[in-house]
């Protein structure tokens, strides 16, 4: 098995590193840098995308495992402590993943001839540097609204608990094929309307973007920001490609939610042990 480590720069960080280089070399497990079987990033959720992007183009063959060095790790499943276990785990490897889908974002600038696709595996999202953003929003050929406001966010299932939460919109089961458009403060009243709600599309359907040409927007696809150009129109669809990571263990989505937002099961653990209820 070949792997790749992606790890950003922090202490904590750059300790495990060194540490789980290490322990791969007594295992005869190759790091390398090109053509990795499994990419193993170390840090937070940021560090993940990085590493996502960094090699989007291989996703047909390359899965991924996330240590959990930062403060919230939706995507990491292994802790800094738990390096023996892991090491055991890609020694035993047998190809175990699970694969999650991801948004495409095809791009059709005013000043190109053909389209800029992007792939996000969290959310891509479009505001207005300043003013109002007006944009007419289809669902497939027909036009749905015209919308109003500071921008839009359009999420996989994954990226549901990102910004597209923060927003309004619905946490979304990954095993769910959609993508979610969540509005970001709308303008509603007796002229203008949109439907001021979180919309879940299916896989077969997908949303074309038309901005006003003269409105300066900024384009984001998960943690990347692209510079401001005049946009003809964004087409946001289901990609074909899926992300797949190696899994090991298994770990309920909803248990992830709970641990992440809620955390009462950890509390209640910590109470039955002090005896406080």
């Amino acid at each position: 098995m070949k792997i790749a480590l992606v790890n950003n720069q922090t202490p904590e960080t750059l300790s495990v590193a060194a540490k789980f280089k290490e322990m791969c070399l007594k295992e005869d497990i190759e790091i390398v840098a090109d053509a990795p079987d499994l990419v193993v990033s170390i840090g937070g959720d940021g560090t993940l995308l990085s590493a996502f992007h960094k090699y989007q183009k291989q996703l047909h063959h390359v899965r991924f495992v996330g240590i959990h060095t930062g403060h919230l790790g939706f995507y990491t499943d292994w802790r800094t402590y738990e390096l023996p276990e892991l090491i055991e785990s890609l020694k035993q490897d047998r190809g175990e993943s699970v694969s999650y889908p991801l948004l495409e974002v095809r791009v059709k600038y005013v000043d190109e001839e053909t389209e800029a696709c992007y792939i996000a595996l969290n959310e891509a999202s479009l505001k207005k540097i300043d003013g109002t953003m007006v944009c007419d929003i289809y669902i497939k050929e027909d036009l749905f609204e015209t919308f109003r406001g500071d921008g839009i966010c359009v999420s996989t299932p994954t990226g549901s608990t990102g910004f597209s939460k923060s927003l309004g919109g619905a946490v979304i089961h990954p095993r769910t094929e959609a993508i979610q458009l969540t509005e970001m403060a709308s303008v509603n009243n007796r002229i203008y309307r949109t439907l001021s709600s979180p919309m879940i599309i299916a896989k077969d359907e997908w949303i074309v973007v038309y901005p006003d040409r003269t409105d300066r927007l900024i384009l984001s696809v998960d943690h990347l920001t692209f510079p401001e150009r005049a946009i003809e129109k964004i087409v946001y669809r289901i990609a074909k490609e899926r992300v797949h990571f190696a899994r090991y263990r298994h770990t309920h989505f909803w248990n992830r939610v709970e641990d992440a937002f809620i955390g009462m099961k950890n509390q209640e653990r910590h109470n039955r042990k002090d005896g406080e209820w």
